[in-house]
């Protein structure tokens, strides 16, 4: 029996590294040990010694994708998410309608989502779990990411009392691998205590953050309510909660708040980030703080486009995530990486980088997020000694800058093969050899 795995294709894009047309990656124990053209790849094999099978695509073979935003537990909510709505008020009261009249089973629709996300080409996620039911989705379909106990409708009283304790708990209930986060849930729906104490207990505890940002329309900066210095907000009355400072006319934006508290950081990540204005772009990137595009979901809800061009034109960490079934059509990524390209040159961004930088977003963009670029450990990229997770999407490959533009705009639903630590867990009809 050969003990390596190659697999090859028409074009391999490890991210990290050039493009190769006819390129292979070869796999063993779970790791990679060789990315490059088929016939060097082969040839050192030989010279090392170690016999070798072979999977061979026509299309292209990139890292596995990384969705860094969902919540795979609303899965069976997708009655709401193939509806159109006007804005987040409105979409709040679809979801309810369906939260709220029972029959869901959290834990079977989280594992759906999960075999969702292996026939998407996706190979780690950012899942957002409410309800302990669905916590175990990641570690049961054995995919990489991490896995974030949802924190959210605490006041400051009811959070004193009780709040740590309780976190604490869910947190050490949750099954591992892969790796466990917080999230506080947003802005609006958390005083300012909780706020200010979960990023300390996630940093002790060593575990990542992930916060929904910048979402809402009633996030948004007003600037007419800019009255005095932010680092001032803590001597005043309007510092219980966001919500009571925008009760009071004032005009800081959400980004600027939870700064203010201590959340962001190269250990957060945000979801969404619509209503973003350069001044909480720049926050972002100051702290390291990558942020999860979802534009497919804003769509349903009845949001603007994400800044894209800005994101990208400003330098900051981007990643792609597709929200749940109860805001989105699909768990597939592609879909919310073609959308992105189009909103992007729709906002004037024209360089010829387009679809490399989004291919990364997909990929290495969505690990940096999670704090899973770099260390033995690392996914989203193909190079030597990097844990073996792979896509294959069935695009005709022709050279190699129109090939990635054709996966980046047409590769939605054309993933063929999803592998994870060098194993298979999913495949359609390719073209073996």
């Amino acid at each position: 029996m050969s003990n390596v795995q190659v697999w090859s294709a028409g074009l391999v894009i490890p991210i990290t590294a050039p493009s190769v047309m006819d390129g292979a990656v070869a796999v063993k124990d779970g790791r990679i040990e060789h990315v490059g053209a088929r016939d060097w790849v082969l040839e050192t094999l030989a010279e090392r010694g170690l016999s070798y099978s072979e999977r061979h695509f026509d299309g292209v073979l990139l890292p596995g994708l990384v969705n860094a935003h969902t919540h795979l537990q609303y899965t069976g909510m997708a009655e709401v998410g193939v509806k159109q709505y006007r804005g987040m008020p409105d979409w709040i009261s679809g979801f309810n309608a369906v939260y709220d009249a029972g029959g869901l089973d959290w834990g079977k629709d989280a594992s759906t989502g999960a075999h969702m996300l292996l026939e998407a080409g996706t190979t780690s996620a950012a899942d957002v779990v409410t309800d302990p039911e669905a916590a175990s989705a990641l570690h049961n379909a054995g995919l990489h990411g991490v896995a974030y106990w949802e924190v959210m409708d605490w006041t400051n009283d009811d959070w004193k009392e009780r709040g740590p304790a309780t976190v604490e708990k869910a947190l050490d209930a949750m099954p591992t691998p892969p790796a466990v986060g917080i999230s506080p849930h947003a802005p609006y729906s958390l005083e300012a205590d909780p706020l200010l104490d979960l990023p300390d207990l996630a940093r002790r505890r060593g575990v990542r953050l992930h916060i929904h940002l910048g979402e809402s329309h009633s996030e948004a900066e007003w600037a007419e309510g800019r009255t005095g210095e932010l680092s001032d907000l803590w001597r005043t009355g309007d510092s219980s909660s966001f919500t009571a400072m925008r009760a009071r006319g004032g005009g800081f934006s959400a980004t600027q708040f939870v700064d203010q508290l201590g959340v962001l950081g190269p250990d957060c990540h945000v979801a969404h980030g619509v209503y973003m204005t350069a001044d909480d772009r720049r926050r972002l990137r100051s702290r390291s703080t990558a942020v999860a595009l979802c534009p497919r979901s804003n769509r349903v809800i009845g949001l603007d486009a994400p800044p894209v061009a800005a994101y990208l034109n400003e330098g900051n960490m981007i990643a792609v995530g597709t929200d749940s079934l109860s805001s989105s059509p699909s768990l597939d990524v592609m879909e919310d990486v073609a959308v992105l390209f189009d909103i992007a040159r729709n906002q004037g961004y024209r360089a010829s980088d387009l679809a490399r930088r989004l291919l990364n977003a997909a990929t290495l963009g969505g690990a940096w997020a999670m704090g899973l670029a770099t260390g033995p450990d690392r996914v989203g990229q193909l190079q030597a000694g990097a844990v073996a997770d792979l896509c294959v999407i069935d695009v005709p490959v022709s050279d190699i800058t129109g090939s990635i533009e054709d996966v980046v705009r047409y590769g939605a639903g054309r993933q063929v093969e999803t592998v994870i630590a060098g194993q298979v867990r999913f495949s359609r009809d390719g073209s073996l050899r």
